[in-house]
């Protein structure tokens, strides 16, 4: 699976999550941009392990703050 299709299937999970209609890109910010919040990330992050089949770990998910970085760590695990 290459980076395209991971964004393009984490954009479609996202959609409900994004309550404020924000454009997301690379740059885009969980906690400032989107405001979720930990009971938020905690589901958005459980559907993510779901539709990838992987699971993201506590540390990993402190490190991921942008859209982007999301993008590249599932896309890493993914590929594995």
């Amino acid at each position: 699976m290459d980076r395209t299709e991971v964004d393009t299937r984490i954009r479609s999970i996202i959609e409900p999550f994004n309550k404020k209609g924000v454009t997301i890109t690379e740059d885009t910010t969980f906690a400032g941009d989107l405001e979720f919040d930990s009971l938020t990330v905690m589901d958005f992050v459980a559907e993510i392990e779901d539709a990838f089949d992987i699971i993201i770990s506590m540390n990993q998910q402190a490190e991921i703050e942008k859209y982007g970085q999301l993008v590249d760590a599932v896309h890493k695990q993914a590929s594995e």
